[in-house]
């Protein structure tokens, strides 16, 4: 990569210990150093000791000489050992996490009142036994992220004590025993191991409350079923004592590639064993879902359509676990970065980072119209280019980590490093490209076989096996014959309790309960035979039995050539919406102008469209009842999926608002307008935001949040529909933002170049000490936007820098771990290690400083007046002060509130 190396160091201050000797200063433990502390609070002081992030090699004796000491955190130092921790005998709880311990300290057996152990990120590979036996009161135990193969056996003899324990991220191959014998365990991690198997027993008892199983390659029961929760997995079992497992052979197959392809022509060839040309004009629109046997394998194929419109809903469906058969264009294939770019390289890096342990087949179309050394050929650029981007990958994520490894505090980066290795360690596994001419029978069939090799071998396809009861098995056929018979509705919607009632008429599932099924249905969800989206409160009831109608209700607003059928209205739906043809021209014009539908043209466009379809008979039923009633299905699903957003066109006054009163909380009226929606996918870059900003100014705060390897595509459009939700006074365009609350603006714009990608928040340089908090605030709660979204992509690397603030330095400052709060730094000067100047920290990081000179007061900005700032028909010029409409929660009562504020709604 070639972003600036982090030069902003922070000066030297006396951290009470020396890196080289681990040594206690004077004034390390300050609680009890006090001198107007009472003799309690010295006390105090001296049971409660925190040494984290002090670089110890060894523990200082001022601690070990302590005997009263019952907390100890030494989290994120560089202890190998910890020799003399045993004369701390009333010693309650031990934090040595993020050290670099390899062998096990025995000396832990002497502290015998210990109750909290944590020596989670370390190396240690063995568990001596005899040491568990000696903490009887032991209740929580941390030994994730090490390289554990096996516990020992005496940890049963904290079978009643021990209520927690995270195993998570180690070597397990098969579950350790002892963990059954703790009959008070509440709370229990193991993921990122190599288990197949959970044993039965530990499900058996009540005690259990908690259970994290994802990613290790589980047969029994497979991990849709362990992503239920305990309930589901105990019912697992449940019915596996009245009847032996079934295996299971699914494979989900996904086909992505570029318009025109040949997707649909390789998928259907594969299902009928021969040569299928599909033509042009039945190419595929959104996604389409089928499913077909090759020996004893199932296959269940999804045929994404190539067009860039549909890729918003596409990253939806695009799943771990699958095989992904990359289609490519030989004919259309040149031998340049900007071809492999647009038809390979796209796929690749957005594969890499939604889905980054997938196993990927490329497979090379239209070589009947190539010659054969022009296929071999590109075949070679193809799978050269690839390996190319896959080695530069992995060689960024190996500079990442290399640079936080070798910065002057890695301490305060562990959860980043964390982040990367964990990136390091998936491998986006690519395999021979196969050239296929679809004309030909003998190369489909040379197709699937090289698939069914594939899909056999277990190092690739771990999960492709599992272990279901009979009942699974019985309810999905019931399903696939109620989908298929002639009293099923093409939409294949179908309410859960009618379902249930339609199942149970099925002599063999007489007894099937609610709970069993919504069990059964949660699986089929997850490996993507249903649809049942039990989250989203209107659609809770929902089952959608053909998959391919969500896909339909998907596209009706999300698609390619969006303005032609706006356009193609016909009159007759026009005068049922009460509307008129004037009516549609302004739709047309304000789509394409600012991307934004009323809720008459979303409901004219799909009455449209489904009409097309043969589907008018549930129109009411997707788009809810009348005009202004209810938003129905459609609306649930694209809210929940953040692909628009619901802004309402500010009324000049309104007559029905309640009076204000100075001192006493305004109770805001909603209009009665009509709703708007913003479709973020089909916005223009404009100027308009630009000059509501203003421009920016060499003193506003600004950072920038770095993505490794490229923002992917739609996470700006969903980070706009994310923060416009919060903000409701807002402008936006195709690559910027701007938010504004309490009067105050912040700019968000997204720069997507190859190796320089991110998004640069800007803000305000404030005035007082009042002004940095809330300021760092608003900042943190658009970061913290950014790394729940994130999440979603685990192949991507985001990385918080704030850029050096002499003009023409290209030093930047790498934010370290955040904790939820502001507390970042206690510094309150940070040097240039490149420009040597100085500068306060509250400029640099979330901080509030402790004295403030007097500042000049900045001219004060120009903003439109609106509660949407999207929905704003014209400027304004009055100046504005505070914004018109506050959300409940003022954010200036700290960050941990601004947390909740912006998380809890995060889907």
């Amino acid at each position: 990569m070639t972003q600036p190396q982090a030069c902003l160091d922070g000066d030297a201050e006396n951290h009470g210990v020396s890196p080289e000797r681990g040594v206690l200063r004077k004034g390390m433990l300050r609680p009890a150093a006090s001198a107007h502390a009472s003799g309690q609070e010295q006390e105090d002081g001296l049971r409660e000791v925190t040494l984290a992030t002090q670089r110890l090699r060894v523990l200082p004796l001022a601690v070990l000489s302590n005997p009263v000491l019952e907390t100890l955190d030494l989290d994120r130092n560089k202890l190998r050992t910890i020799t003399g921790i045993s004369k701390l005998c009333n010693l309650k709880k031990l934090v040595l996490s993020k050290n670099e311990i390899v062998d096990f300290p025995d000396e832990i057996q002497s502290l015998v009142c210990l109750e909290k152990l944590e020596l989670n990120q370390n190396q240690i590979r063995v568990i001596p036994e005899g040491v568990f036996a000696h903490l009887p009161r032991l209740k929580h135990l941390r030994l994730n992220n090490n390289r554990l193969s096996a516990l020992p056996r005496d940890l049963a003899a904290c079978q009643g004590s021990l209520q927690y324990l995270n195993i998570s991220h180690n070597l397990f191959r098969t579950f350790p025993q002892p963990v059954l014998q703790l009959a008070r365990l509440q709370e229990l991690h193991v993921q990122n191991n190599a288990l197949r198997q959970l044993p039965r027993d530990l499900f058996q008892g009540q005690s259990l409350k908690t259970f994290k199983a994802n990613g290790n390659p589980l047969r029994e029961p497979p991990s849709e079923v362990c992503a239920g929760g305990i309930p589901q997995i105990r019912n697992y079992f449940n019915q596996l004592q009245h009847s032996l497992g079934q295996e299971d052979r699914r494979v989900k197959t996904m086909f992505l590639g570029a318009s025109l392809a040949g997707k649909s022509t390789i998928c259907k060839s594969l299902k009928q064993g021969q040569a299928n040309l599909v033509p042009k004009e039945e190419r595929t629109v959104g996604i389409e879902i089928s499913e077909f046997q090759i020996e004893d394998f199932t296959f269940l194929f999804w045929d994404f359509a190539g067009q860039l419109e549909y890729y918003m809903t596409h990253h939806v469906f695009i799943t771990p676990q699958a095989l992904v058969i990359l289609v490519i264009n030989l004919h259309m294939y040149q031998t340049n970065d900007r071809t492999f770019k647009e038809l390979v390289g796209f796929w690749i890096n957005n594969l890499s980072m939604r889905v980054p342990n997938s196993v990927v087949l490329p497979v090379g179309t239209h070589v009947d119209c190539c010659r054969e050394e022009e296929v071999e050929e590109k075949t070679h650029d193809i799978m050269a280019k690839i390996m190319a981007m896959l080695a530069e990958r992995k060689s960024n994520v190996a500079h990442f980590i290399d640079n936080l490894e070798g910065s002057e505090e890695p301490e305060f980066y562990v959860d980043q490093w964390e982040r990367l290795k964990e990136m390091e360690s998936c491998t986006l596994t690519i395999l021979n490209l196969v050239p296929v001419n679809c004309t030909d029978d003998r190369d489909i069939r040379k197709l699937e076989a090289t698939i069914l090799e594939h899909v056999k071998n277990e190092e690739l396809f771990p999960e492709v096996i599992r272990v279901l009861p009979p009942v699974y098995r019985q309810v999905e056929a019931a399903i696939v014959d109620i989908a298929q018979s002639e009293e099923m509705a093409d939409h294949g919607m179908m309410d859960l309790q009618y379902l249930l009632s339609k199942l149970s008429q099925c002599e063999h599932l007489a007894t099937l309960d609610r709970e069993l099924l919504q069990d059964i249905l949660r699986y089929l969800h997850r490996i993507g035979l249903v649809v049942w989206y039990e989250e989203i409160k209107h659609l809770e009831s929902t089952v959608f039995l053909q998959p391919t109608f969500l896909i339909t209700m998907f596209k009706l607003l999300v698609r390619y050539h969006l303005v032609q059928q706006l356009e193609n209205i016909s009159v007759d739906t026009l005068i049922g919406e009460h509307a008129t043809i004037r009516d549609r021209s302004n739709w047309v014009w304000t789509f394409k102008s600012k991307a934004m539908l009323c809720h008459r043209a979303v409901r004219a466009l799909v009455k449209h469209q489904l009409c097309l379809e043969g589907m008018q008979d549930i129109f009411e039923e997707i788009m809810g009842h009348g005009p202004h009633r209810g938003k129905g299905k459609l609306f649930s699903l694209l809210k929940h999926f953040e692909l628009c957003l619901e802004v309402r066109h500010a009324e000049a006054l309104n007559p029905q608002a309640s009076e204000f009163v100075p001192g006493k909380r305004w109770e805001t009226t909603r209009g009665h307008g009509e709703s708007w929606y913003l479709f973020p996918t089909y916005l223009n870059q404009t100027e308009e935001v630009s000059e509501v900003w203003g421009g920016d100014h060499p003193e506003d705060l600004h950072i920038r949040a770095y993505f490794s390897p490229e923002i992917p595509e739609g996470f700006f459009q969903r980070f706009l529909v994310k923060a416009c939700s919060f903000y409701s006074t807002h402008w936006v365009a195709k690559e910027t933002c701007l938010l504004v609350y309490n009067g105050k603006p912040l700019l968000i714009k997204e720069n997507n170049q190859r190796a320089y990608s991110y998004l640069e928040l800007r803000g305000r340089k404030p005035a007082g000490r009042t002004g940095f908090q809330f300021a760092w605030d608003f900042l943190m709660a658009a970061v913290l936007i950014i790394q729940k979204l994130a999440k979603a992509w685990p192949g991507l690397h985001v990385c918080v820098k704030s850029p050096c603030r002499t003009a023409g330095c290209p030093a930047e400052l790498v934010w370290p771990d955040m904790d939820g709060t502001n507390a970042m730094t206690k510094e309150d000067v940070k040097t240039c290690g490149t420009c040597g100047h100085r500068f306060g920290t509250e400029l640099l990081l979330p901080k509030v400083p402790r004295q403030l000179e007097e500042q000049p007061v900045q001219p004060s900005a120009h903003y439109y007046v609106t509660s949407y700032g999207t929905t704003t028909f014209g400027s304004s010029s009055i100046h504005v002060n505070r914004q018109v409409r506050r959300l409940p929660s003022p954010l200036a009562q700290g960050s941990t509130r601004m947390a909740r504020l912006i998380l809890s709604p995060c889907s």
